[in-house]
């Protein structure tokens, strides 16, 4: 038992360095090619620290055979993005985040309703009879177009409204060349790569020495792993006064957390991937469906009051959510 939890633990560890790597260089190359503000926090940083995720998915459905550990990662780690929220509105001390937060997010936010929503949906159906074209679901190339629609719309909407952050400065990173940015970068994906292919190795063992469900350990504790980039990059903006890319770059790795679910189904070879895997998951996008909705509720309000000097109201639903949502995993997992 030791042995397993202390395979767990060295697999957190080298994700979370090689995630802030990761984030890190994904930013000096965005800063170096000239990207900046909303796109970057919505693709370069987002796609980046969505890797192991990515990975961790692919050595799923692939190698281990845990099409529950790959799904639940994925809804788990949106479900857990959205919480890291809660946590940014805590730690931003001047005034709630949701004052401060750029309207412009709420079309990301409006994209990731629809694209949790179709999957939930699917997982739901697939119990029953899940559509399929070959051996993937139909939802897999909506999903991927629903995801270019997305990234597409974001960028014009952006580009119109001519969006400036408080992080874009000329050549913020004057001591790091491009090529050691790109070099650095590679090195970092290969760390996350085999630490990715070897975690449903050691979730599956988990399960199993615990006495615990796949799809409890795939929703809960392996998102807390690979969304360790995530919360690296998000309180490293949050340092830099940067708040907005904090927000983009949560709200697009949950875009592309689902976009994963299309690519895990791809190389899922016994069938559509959500009509294989527990019902129990669609609690968990229900989940994610209902916090997306309430942080659009507040960018839109933009509520001032904080609960003892805290967080926001909408913070603490999302709170809730996360709990209950825990919860019913621990009870009703199979």
């Amino acid at each position: 038992m030791f042995s397993i939890w202390a395979e767990f633990a060295a697999c957190f560890l080298l994700i979370a360095y090689a995630g802030t790597k990761l984030s890190l260089y994904g930013d000096v190359i965005a800063d170096k090619t000239g990207l900046s503000g909303n796109w970057v926090g919505l693709v370069m940083l987002a796609t980046a620290t969505s890797l192991p995720e990515l990975i961790t998915g692919l050595s799923s459905v692939t190698l281990a055979s845990a099409p529950n550990i790959a799904v639940g990662n994925v809804l788990g780690a949106c479900v857990l993005n959205l919480m890291i929220l809660v946590v940014v509105d805590f730690l931003h001390r001047k005034e709630s985040i949701y004052r401060r937060a750029s309207q412009g997010h709420i079309l990301s936010a409006g994209f990731g309703v629809v694209m949790i929503g179709l999957v939930g949906f699917n997982v739901l159906l697939g119990q029953r009879n899940g559509w399929a074209i070959g051996h993937v679901g139909v939802y897999m190339p909506v999903i991927v177009l629903m995801y270019l629609i997305a990234v597409r719309s974001i960028f014009h909407y952006e580009k119109q409204q001519v969006i400036e952050f408080a992080e874009e400065v000329t050549d913020r990173y004057a001591g790091i060349s491009l090529r050691r940015a790109i070099v650095s970068y590679g090195g970092a994906v290969v760390v996350v790569v085999a630490a990715g292919v070897w975690m449903p190795f050691i979730a599956t063992k988990l399960a199993t020495a615990m006495g615990w469900h796949t799809s409890f350990v795939g929703t809960l504790l392996v998102p807390i792993v690979t969304s360790m980039p995530e919360l690296t990059v998000t309180l490293g903006a949050l340092r830099l006064g940067a708040l907005d890319m904090a927000i983009a770059n949560l709200l697009g790795s949950n875009l592309f957390n689902i976009l994963i679910i299309a690519i895990d189904d791809l190389f899922y070879r016994p069938g559509p991937l959500l009509s294989n895997v527990s019902a129990i998951h669609g609690a968990s996008a229900m989940s994610a469906v209902i916090m997306t909705g309430l942080a659009i509720v507040g960018i839109l309000y933009r509520p001032a009051t904080r609960v003892f000097k805290t967080v926001g109201w909408i913070s603490l639903g999302l709170f809730a959510i996360y709990l209950l949502n825990s919860t019913v995993l621990y009870l009703h997992s199979e």
